[in-house]
């Protein structure tokens, strides 16, 4: 069986994300929460802002749609949600829970992003995933609970930063045809400045260089590689499902400060653990299948001639395979697995 680029695209990313939240953790020890949404986003954006430049000067040819003027609304609020108020949200929770519990918690992300998908978006999510879903949100409780007739305020907090990123998955979605290191670079430039005057502003100080620097790194890798990633899973699975997969992020966290941080290993954990380990398995092992209609479309993105892209070539189009330009499809019904990719986001009896 041919497995779905997108959904190692999405672990990857997965794993990124997850690794950097220990890692972020230990640094909060140094700095600022709201300096630290900063500086991670700067780190993802000016990273990221080298290798565009890089691409730029050695002039590789374009294989990705740029972004264009009416995706700017879109990456507005992509930008409000998920590189100002996510990240704040984090940070201000990890400061008050401990890293383990915290990247396990991460996985609420990935059920507000496939509950947004569903709800709103309308994407088919069939009981396999719901299944999946509520295991998730089960360990998560678990994990949020302290004994008392509330929640924790470092859960809840962490839990609103998923909200955010949750939204912020679905309105990438609509970016996702469009150059995945350009969305990233852009997002965490603007998100890492805002957050960095914010910081400034509430009385906070830069902190020693070293630190910097080790927070851009981890911004880098675990926000700006890893968004990138992400935004290519999307355009390959759509949102519920890139959501779903990217749920390996906080197992890759909660291993690590386990390892790293020396934190204690607790029942609540690995009960925790193994619900959300039951919902990430049921959502790997998904398989959709039917006879599906494609309605006439337009759009621009990095592609190659497939079953679903026989068109014809305006001459003066470079040669070679992946490339991007504007393209139209035609009507066509057929059967095959898919995802609720880019070409298949079809209503279901």
């Amino acid at each position: 069986m041919t497995i779905n680029p997108g959904i190692t695209l999405a672990l990857l990313s997965a794993i990124l994300f997850g690794a950097s939240t220990p890692v972020a953790k230990l640094l909060l020890g140094f700095v600022d929460p709201w300096m630290m949404a900063g500086l991670l986003y700067l780190g993802a954006g000016a990273g990221l802002a080298i290798v565009h430049l890089c691409r730029a000067s050695l002039r590789l040819p374009a294989t990705e749609a740029p972004l264009r003027r009416a995706d700017m609304p879109w990456l507005g609020l992509v930008i409000l949600s998920g590189g100002i108020g996510g990240p704040l949200l984090l940070m201000f929770g990890l400061s008050r829970t401990d890293a383990a519990s915290a990247s396990l918690l991460l996985n609420l992300e990935g059920l507000a992003t496939m509950g947004i998908a569903w709800l709103w978006f309308r994407e088919n999510v069939d009981r396999r995933l719901l299944v999946g879903a509520f295991a998730i949100l089960a360990g998560a409780m678990l994990l949020s609970w302290q004994g008392r007739a509330a929640l924790d305020w470092g859960a809840l907090l962490i839990a609103g930063a998923c909200l955010c990123w949750g939204i912020d998955n679905n309105l990438t979605r609509k970016l996702s045809s469009a150059d995945p290191v350009q969305i990233a670079m852009l997002k965490g430039l603007v998100a890492g400045t805002v957050n960095l005057l914010l910081a400034f502003a509430s009385g906070a100080y830069l902190p020693p260089a070293g630190t910097v620097v080790a927070a851009g790194g981890v911004g880098f890798l675990g926000y700006g590689v890893s968004l990138a990633l992400f935004v290519l899973g999307l355009r390959h699975l759509g949102a519920a499902r890139t959501g779903a997969y990217f749920s390996l992020a906080p197992f890759v966290g909660a291993v690590l400060a386990v390892v790293v941080l020396r934190e204690p290993i607790s029942m609540t954990l690995l009960l925790a653990g193994g619900l959300m380990g039951l919902g990430l398995w049921l959502h790997l092992s998904e398989q959709h299948e039917h006879d599906h209609a494609h309605d006439a479309m337009e759009h621009e993105h990095r592609h190659r001639h497939d079953a679903h892209h026989q068109h014809a070539h305006d001459p003066n189009l470079p040669p070679g395979e992946p490339h991007t330009h504007w393209h139209r499809h035609a009507p066509l019904v057929h059967r095959h697995p898919h995802y609720p990719d880019l070409h298949h986001r079809h209503g279901h009896g």
